[in-house]
């Protein structure tokens, strides 16, 4: 007959085989406090799968987000609602519903410099994860210049493949720097190949009507990226001034 030393041991090979983790770690302490409360075994048998289960739905939700590479995590309940000028509050929390997630379609945010479209774009994209969605977040300067060094190293759509993985992609500042030819057939390809796979959440500080100027004044492929883009797309348009000036502007006399 094993001593309980040694059917500790076989529980723990056993626990370490199934790769239940955190019943490795904790269930003497699951174990003690089933028998203070004096529970079934069917009430003990459900408080050790809650448990395992609440575990990895933390930590599956910690890899998404280091996954998505926010650069700073931001909530919606963090953002100052009574700062822009102009914003329809009830269509952004239509948007943090996720129904457009789940409709693989886009939401766009236009506006100016400082208020706050980079803070709900990644808001947006916190509560995807929370919700279970990849996320990726990332400038669309950076995007550009790291499919253009893929390309150059012959490895362009092993790099595009990152940016059509994600069940959602955050690519924001489109439009804070006008884009050569090259740069805009680039964007071009994660427009067009997200189309209707996945969803796309932008900030731009360009009306639409100005996006010529963003992609080297091609008309063609301008029409061509807002084409795909708004289909079925929600625009929040926010106005106002710089939140980040505020304190500055508080500061300067009444004219």
């Amino acid at each position: 007959m094993k001593t309980e030393p040694e059917k500790t041991d076989i529980l723990k090979d056993q626990l370490k085989y199934l790769k239940l983790g955190y019943l490795l770690r904790h269930h003497g302490e699951l174990t003690a406090e089933a028998a203070k409360a004096r529970c079934s075994h069917a009430e003990f048998l459900r408080r050790l799968v809650q448990a395992e289960t609440q575990d990895r739905q933390i930590r599956a939700l910690e890899r998404r987000i280091q996954a998505a590479r926010f650069p700073v995590k931001k909530t919606v309940d963090q953002f100052q609602w009574d700062w822009p000028k102009e914003l329809n509050e009830a269509q952004v929390r239509h948007l943090f519903e996720l129904g457009f997630v789940k409709e693989r379609t886009n939401a766009v945010f236009c506006g100016g410099v400082g208020l706050g479209k980079t803070h709900l774009a990644s808001a947006l994209g916190y509560a995807a994860c929370q919700a279970g969605y990849t996320v990726l977040f990332t400038t669309a300067v950076d995007a550009i210049n790291a499919l253009v060094t893929a390309q150059s190293l012959h490895r362009l759509q092993a790099e595009l493949k990152r940016y059509m993985t994600p069940a959602v992609l955050v690519l924001d500042e489109v439009g804070y720097l006008p884009l050569d030819k090259s740069g805009a057939d680039l964007l071009f390809q994660i427009v067009s190949q997200r189309y209707e796979r996945g969803s796309l959440i932008v900030t731009t500080n360009k009306a639409y009507k100005h996006w010529a100027g963003i992609f080297n004044n091609d008309a063609g492929i301008t029409a061509a990226i807002l084409d795909r883009l708004l289909h079925r797309a929600q625009t929040v348009v926010i106005e106002g001034k710089s939140y980040r000036m505020k304190d500055r502007l508080a500061d300067e006399p009444a004219s």
